[in-house]
């Protein structure tokens, strides 16, 4: 369905397109994907993540050819990553090697390991600083030069921060959470082959990681808010950090131990824990707690927190509760596929809505 119609065809989108790229340059200056990569790190992690695709340089490239449209810019990575041979599977990953950079716990003060406050913007004035409207490139490297002086200087305990032990961890050995029952079973792909309902965790999972960022948080609030189980998860561990993956040797694929390293991604990781009520072997109800699980590219904290929120919904539905419908919640998060269909609506519908017009006269007329 095109434009065809409108005056001048083919020509009038020509034009159309020329203006749109006049539009990223009018101003006479160029916005470098260099400058993207250092000042917007989270818009980069975000345009990652919605994409599933990690290349933090085309996600730089995909928001300067979208202009700063997120929905755009994911759209041109998954185009991109779609036309990508698959030519290697990494093994499996646990994130307890992870080079950890940040790691909180809302749930326990002290933490096996400690905690590591890292860098966010929780603790920020949410106030305008106009003194960025002056600064210059000398004041950015000086203050960048003063960071990583004190940081060299500063006199903390050393954290070994490639071991450290998971906060679930410490509730299993008191036997307040049940431990999940190992599942080394091929996960399903969604990229290779569409969504079947019912599906499956690692379906639900990989929909939620790379859904749009503001829905998931959204369903992720509404379900707190009473529209799902209810109930307020509390977050037991947070992580942030570099981690390691590995590719099997072809010739010996079957000895992970042999496998090389290829290098680290950045990822956000949380477990929240929600309180459920578990029948003994009594019969008497006692309380335990439950996991959801969220992991996104990049820093993405409230996207991973809500992720795991709506993961633990979908895990243990609720009967007449939007948020555990699987169905509802996987196929409008999605950005691509969301944002395409309402974008859509501005293609010609000419035909179809002459037919309704001309049914509507019909009925005003008294005629059949």
């Amino acid at each position: 369905m095109g434009y065809v119609a409108v005056k001048g065809g083919q020509e009038a989108i020509a034009q159309s397109n020329l203006g749109l790229a006049y539009a990223r340059v009018r101003s006479g200056r160029i916005l470098a994907v260099e400058d993207i990569l250092a000042g917007m790190r989270p818009l980069v992690d975000q345009v990652m993540s919605e994409s599933s695709l990690y290349d933090e340089e085309l996600a730089a490239l995909a928001i300067k050819q979208a202009g700063g449209s997120m929905e755009e810019a994911v759209f041109l990575m998954r185009a991109h990553r779609s036309t990508l041979s698959r030519l290697y599977y990494t093994t499996a990953t646990s994130t307890k090697d992870m080079f950890v950079e940040r790691r909180i716990s809302a749930s326990f003060k002290d933490i096996p390991g400690g905690q590591l406050l890292g860098i966010a913007n929780d603790f920020t004035q949410r106030f305008l600083d106009f003194d960025l409207l002056i600064e210059t490139e000398a004041e950015a490297i000086q203050k960048a030069a003063d960071y990583e002086e004190q940081s060299a200087n500063d006199d903390v305990p050393l954290m070994d921060l490639r071991r450290l032990p998971k906060v679930v961890d410490y509730l299993e050995e008191q036997g307040l959470f049940e431990t999940a029952l190992f599942d080394d079973s091929e996960p399903d792909d969604i990229t290779k082959h569409s969504i079947q309902f019912p599906t499956s965790r690692s379906q639900r999972l990989q929909s939620l990681t790379r859904g749009q960022t503001g829905a998931v948080t959204s369903l992720g609030y509404a379900e707190i808010r009473g529209y799902g189980v209810a109930n307020h998860p509390n977050i037991g561990e947070l992580r942030v950090g570099q981690l390691p993956l590995h590719v099997a040797d072809p010739r010996r694929a079957e000895d992970e131990e042999d496998a090389y390293y290829i290098g680290s991604i950045t990822v956000t990781e949380v477990e929240s824990f929600i309180p459920i009520d578990v029948a003994d072997e009594s019969g008497k109800t006692k309380m335990s707690f439950s996991i959801g699980y969220g992991l996104t590219f990049g820093q993405n904290e409230t996207k991973a927190i809500a992720m795991s929120i709506l993961d633990y919904s979908l895990e243990h539905p609720a009967e007449n509760h939007p948020t555990s419908d699987e169905e509802f919640v996987l196929l409008h998060v999605d950005s691509v596929e969301s944002t395409g269909f309402i974008s859509h609506l501005k293609l010609p519908h000419y035909v179809t809505f002459q037919s309704l017009l001309d049914g509507i006269r019909k009925i005003k007329g008294g005629t059949e």
